[in-house]
Parts: structure tokens; sequence; C-alpha cells
């Protein structure tokens, strides 16, 4: 098959694929499909599968991605990496979908793909009007600010040599080395955005390589913890999503996003559901490991050197006419926004 599969003729072809891959499976139908218009990243759609075999009926929720060719983190957006990052954690504590089939050849959707477990819970756009609403009323139920860095604590909490997370690459302990490469990362993606010189940026990569933290406990990194990227059910997170970023790294690095003021909007409440002392007292308590602010300081800076990155690839994408989501041309706003930030915050 050549080219992409249009989106209309892929429910026909996922059930005859799912049939494939489940023996015995019989008369299958698919209900409630709907594709999420959320996510810059990957085409994604939620269904249902009822089908006989065996003589009785079962039924599955499924979660579909497929790359879209011209995805925002460009080739540092690997759908096989997604697979086996969540086929690794399949057996820890840490609640994620569970990872059922995964195929790297254009030949059945025209693009690779997986399908995983739709799990059950809602994800509230943390920008919008009615999911700040959502996050300002579960903070006052408290149960959900828990929740959230309970999960946090898990997943730093992951053994993640025993869970074979090794593949990502592993930066060696003691040194810079793991600043240095996610800086290398992202200058990589500012390259290929095609976007001219900004002087700010310059002077902020040269400040984070001058400066790049010594990291000495290493743990598995999920790279854009915040709400948005976690799926919630009864006030509970019932998923941690979005397993683009993930790395073997400092744990600040994700503790520095979830103190970074980018991820809330005029509150005081880390990621608009937090409570800061809490989120201190009980992350430390649930993994032993003590909060470095200047650690974080420094890896705020490294988000804002991010940012820029992802917002130049994202209006480099729309510009060369390979996407035609318009939410990707609006990020060009974004990038002096991001830099002037940047600029205060190195003294400027």
């Amino acid at each position: 098959m050549s080219g992409r599969l249009p989106a209309d003729q892929v429910p026909d072809t996922i059930r005859d694929y799912l049939v494939s891959k489940l023996p015995g499976a019989r008369d299958m139908a698919l209900s409630d499909w709907q594709q999420m218009a959320v996510g810059w990243s990957h085409e994604t759609w939620l269904f249902d599968a009822t089908w006989t075999e065996g003589g009785e009926t079962r039924q599955r929720g499924f979660c579909l991605r497929r790359d879209p060719g011209n995805a925002l983190l460009r080739d540092l957006s690997d759908l096989g990496d997604q697979f086996r990052v969540l086929q690794c954690l399949a057996d820890t504590d840490l609640p994620t979908p569970r990872a059922y089939f995964y195929e790297d050849v254009p030949n059945v959707l025209g693009a690779p793909f997986l399908v995983m477990e739709k799990v059950p819970g809602h994800c509230p756009n943390p920008w919008g009007r009615e999911g700040r609403k959502y996050y300002a009323e579960a903070a006052g139920r408290g149960v959900l600010p828990q929740s959230f860095t309970d999960a946090l604590a898990t997943l730093h909490m992951v053994d993640w040599q025993a869970a074979g997370l090794d593949f990502l690459g592993v930066p060696e302990a003691g040194t810079n080395a793991f600043a240095l490469g996610e800086i290398a990362k992202w200058k990589g993606m500012i390259a290929e955005s095609g976007h001219g010189p900004e002087p700010v940026l310059t002077d902020l990569i040269c400040w984070l390589e001058a400066n790049a933290p010594v990291t000495e406990r290493l743990t598995l990194v999920h790279g854009a913890y915040r709400t948005g990227n976690l799926l919630i059910d009864d006030d509970r997170v019932s998923a941690v999503l979005d397993w683009e970023l993930q790395v073997i790294g400092d744990p600040m690095y994700d503790v520095a996003y979830m103190l970074s003021d980018l991820n809330r909007e005029d509150s005081d409440l880390l990621s608009n559901l937090v409570p800061r002392d809490m989120f201190f007292e009980r992350y430390e308590a649930a993994t032993g490991i003590r909060i470095d602010e200047d650690a974080c300081r420094y890896y705020q800076l490294l988000y804002a050197m991010r940012s820029a990155a992802f917002w130049m690839s994202a209006s480099g994408l729309y510009r060369d006419g390979l996407s035609s989501d318009i939410r990707l041309a609006r990020t060009e706003w974004s990038i002096p926004v991001v830099l002037e930030r940047a600029a205060r915050d190195l003294g400027y």
C-alpha cells in the first residue's frame, strides 16, 4: 500500500488488523470511535472493540496512535520507543497504558502505529477555561494534588535497570553528561527547524553549557510531567501519558517542570493544582530525594531553550508546508515570549 490511509478508512482496516492479532476472534465490531483533537505529535483515536471468542463475548477499549510523518518533535518522537517504554513499565507500580501491538512498516495504515490500552479517565485541558476550573476545584478537594505528587514520586522510584529502560541511554553519574546531552538534543532540533539566529537563545545556550550541573542520582525522567499529560479518574491519576521525552537522568528535571510558572496561570499552585509546601514534603518523604532548588532553576532555563526549540520546530513545519495545523503557525509568536523570559532570568 502506498500513501497514508485516509482517516475514514482507518476503522475498518484496524478492525481487520485486530482480528489478525487476536486468534479466535469472531464477529468483531468497533464502537465509540473518536479521533482526539488534542496533541500535536501523533494522530490518536480511541475506540471499543467487541467480539466473540470461544462462545463468549469479549470487549476491550483501545487507543491507536499513528505517526503523522510531520511530528512536532521530528525524529525525536519515535512510536517504537514509546511502545518499548510502555512495555517496560507494564509491570511496575507506575500507572500507564498497556501496549499491545506496534507496526513499524507502513503496509497497514500507511505509517507506523501502535495500539495500546484505553485507560478509564479523562484529560482536562489545563490551558482552557473549563480545564482551569476543573483543576481549581480538584485542588480544593485535596485528593488529586496528592495523587499527582505520588505518581511523580512513583515514576522516579521505578527500578529502571530492572525494567529494561537502559535502552534509552544512560549518562555517566557524577558528571554533567545528562544536562549536556539534553542541550545537544535541542540544539539539533533548532538547527533542523531552519529558523534564523536568535542572539538571546545563543547566549542562553552558552550559559547552559558553561553551567551544566553534575548529576549524582539517575532516575527515569518523564520530561513533561504536568496536567494535560495524565489521565484522571475519580480524582486520581489513572495513567501517565505522552512518553515522548523520557530519559534516564536527573529527577530534578521533572521537579523543575513542576515548579515552573510556565505550567500555571495566575496561581500559586504548581500545575494549577498542587500546593508547593505539600509537594515538597510529600515528594521528599516518598522518594528520599531532597529537592535541589538550584538545580531546578538551571533546568528551568534549559526548559526555556527546549521551549524555543519546540516553537521553532512547530512554526517551521507550518512554514515549510509540512503541516496545515494553524496552531503550529501561531507558535512563532511564542518564541520571543520565552526568550524574553529567559533574558530576565539570565539577568539582562
